[in-house]
């Protein structure tokens, strides 16, 4: 079975910076896609980046050129580095990885509060 835990949430001031850390535990065999998802009150959950097994990085408009997605298998790890944070990235941040193309793990999701 796998696990997967976020941490580095909080709440920082509009212009600032985070960075959300994301492991896995278990097999991490097959394992290709590793990604951040945000949900904000009222709101769908939504991709913020993800990153492939072949190495590619895909990023949401919103946050493209702010927010940096990286992995590292080694350490079954994906992390989120947030800069120039604004207050409508205020939302759970949650993490998923991805099995053989159709098992999907979530972690229980971290708070990031970006205040005015």
């Amino acid at each position: 079975q796998v696990q997967v835990v976020e941490s580095g949430g909080g709440l920082v001031q509009a212009g600032g910076s985070l960075r959300l850390s994301c492991t896995a535990s278990g097999s991490f065999f097959g394992v290709t896609d590793m990604g951040w998802y945000r949900q904000a009150p009222g709101n769908q959950r939504e991709l913020v980046a993800v990153a492939r097994s072949d190495g590619t990085l895909e990023y949401a408009d919103a946050v493209r050129g702010r927010f940096t997605i990286s992995r590292d298998n080694t350490k079954k790890s994906v992390y989120l580095r947030m800069n120039s944070l604004k207050p409508e990235d205020t939302a759970v941040y949650y993490c998923k990885l991805t099995r053989w193309q159709t098992q999907n793990y979530w972690g229980q999701g971290t708070q990031v509060t970006v205040s005015s």
